[in-house]
């Protein structure tokens, strides 16, 4: 039997409209991967495995919601890895979202009607523990806004949890993040 996670995951990076040459590049070598590994999306899957994240957005107030990661050190979008419930890649990223956020009704994908990532980006991680060997995170990206009213609380997965302008963003952070928020700022307009 076909895992649907899987084919969630080549349906989505078939359908993706890459904004560049690179990035195409990376959508592609995500495909090759799924193809060779029917476990692609799976955290056992090593070298390599799909994750799936979220950059929550409060429009409104024009900022974003980081978490300071606890084995990175780094302000970065919420996300992870996917678990079996997940129908989808943007559904394990809505999950992730409400699970780091805390924000528990009014975090919506976008576009609603049929969620799409906004970014690409492939790192390396020791998600295993420091004592195992580095793999890498095949991250899908996704654009989750939150109500103006949302009320962040801090869960277990996080060292610290705040609102950051799009303009003020953490010094410690990334490249990745910070092309993920004005990805996000320019879709929004």
């Amino acid at each position: 039997m076909r895992d649907p996670l899987h084919a969630d995951a080549v349906r989505t990076l078939k359908a993706w409209s890459a904004p560049d040459d690179e990035e195409d590049l990376l959508r592609r070598d995500y495909l090759d991967h799924l193809e060779a590994r029917p476990d692609g999306v799976w955290r056992s899957c090593r070298p390599a495995h799909i994750t799936a994240s979220a950059l929550v957005v409060d429009v409104e107030r024009g900022r974003v919601l980081l978490t300071l990661h606890p084995k990175v050190g780094l302000w970065l979008q919420l996300g992870g890895h996917c678990e079996p419930g997940d129908a989808s890649l943007a559904a394990a990223a809505l999950r992730e979202a409400v699970e780091e956020s805390g924000i528990g009704d009014g975090l919506l994908l976008q576009p609603a009607d049929d969620p799409m990532p906004v970014k690409l980006d492939r790192h390396a991680v020791r998600c295993a523990g420091r004592d195992q060997p580095e793999n890498t995170h095949l991250d899908v990206q996704y654009l989750v806004l939150a109500p103006a009213d949302a009320v962040e609380q801090i869960s277990e997965e996080s060292l610290d949890l705040r609102w950051f302008g799009f303009d003020t963003l953490p010094t410690l952070t990334d490249g990745s993040v910070r092309d993920l928020t004005a990805r996000a700022r320019k879709l929004l307009g």
